[in-house]
């Protein structure tokens, strides 16, 4: 049996699970909701969470679209090895129980 997380710990790796996914083309709340399973308020206070830890992510409208239609691009990731957390993707997804 595994031990459960702590929810600062899964608060951090949720962040670095959803910047990644943002960094793969899982970048709207929508894809992030079907390639996780999480209610779509914890999706987006995640990605607005994302600065707390000077990931910046911003919001690129798609041209011609209404009602904020687009996706999140990661521009920079602070102080965070985004090598790091793309070879441990698959270790984040598990231990936060994602699909």
């Amino acid at each position: 049996m595994t031990k459960a997380l702590s929810k600062t710990k899964s608060s951090f790796y949720r962040r670095l699970y959803v910047a990644h996914l943002i960094a793969q083309g899982v970048a709207s709340v929508p894809a992030i909701i079907e390639a996780t399973g999480m209610p779509r308020r914890t999706a987006q206070d995640t990605i607005t969470s994302l600065a707390e830890m000077d990931i910046e992510c911003v919001f690129e409208k798609s041209e011609g679209e209404r009602h904020n239609i687009g996706h999140y691009t990661i521009k920079h990731w602070g102080a965070v090895d985004r090598h790091w957390v793309a070879d441990n993707a698959e270790r984040l997804r598990q231990a936060l129980g994602y699909r």
